[in-house]
């Protein structure tokens, strides 16, 4: 099972987006957890993670949560499929990147 996790200015703000992906996933049988945390909490929730996924409007922090995890995938989510909130699209990217 991989673990996404998602972290925007209060965590709020991901949510629907998490449920569409949580969705999807389940759509392709994808085994993930997914949760939305504000990213002042990436410090410390971010390590459990397999792929860290930061909102459009904090997307200036993607260097320095990379820091804090340099093992591990982080990006920005891309604006497009975040104001579309299009879960199938986000999941999909992740499975790639990650080989799934």
């Amino acid at each position: 099972m991989r673990n996404i996790m998602l972290f925007c200015a209060a965590g709020m703000s991901t949510s629907m987006l998490v449920e569409r992906m949580k969705a999807a996933a389940a759509d392709q049988g994808y085994e993930v957890e997914i949760a939305a945390h504000a990213v002042s909490e990436a410090a410390k929730l971010g390590g459990d993670a397999d792929f860290i996924l930061l909102g459009p409007q904090v997307r200036f922090e993607v260097d320095r949560v990379k820091g804090l995890f340099p093992d591990k995938p982080v990006e920005a989510i891309d604006t497009v499929m975040y104001g579309t909130m299009n879960g199938a699209g986000v999941i999909n990217h992740v499975r790639e990147v990650l080989g799934d």
